[in-house]
């Protein structure tokens, strides 16, 4: 999810499930169910940081795959 004028970035799981953010600093939050795994991350101010390259270490590994499924 992206929003340009919130300039808010949200990545996670497609099916959302129960848990709380964590404050990662920098504005960045990851997203992490009940049992400690994190599901996602969100970035906020990130229309902000556009301007500018740097690299942001996340403590999250992650894969891809595109689906059929719609939302």
């Amino acid at each position: 999810m992206f929003d340009r004028e919130g300039g808010l970035l949200g990545i996670g799981q497609t099916k959302l499930t129960k848990g709380f953010f964590r404050d990662v600093g920098d504005d960045i939050f990851v997203r992490v169910n009940h049992e400690g795994k994190i599901v996602g991350f969100v970035i906020h101010n990130l229309t902000k940081r556009m301007t500018k390259t740097r690299d942001v270490k996340l403590p999250v590994e992650a894969t891809s795959s595109k689906t059929n499924e719609s939302p």
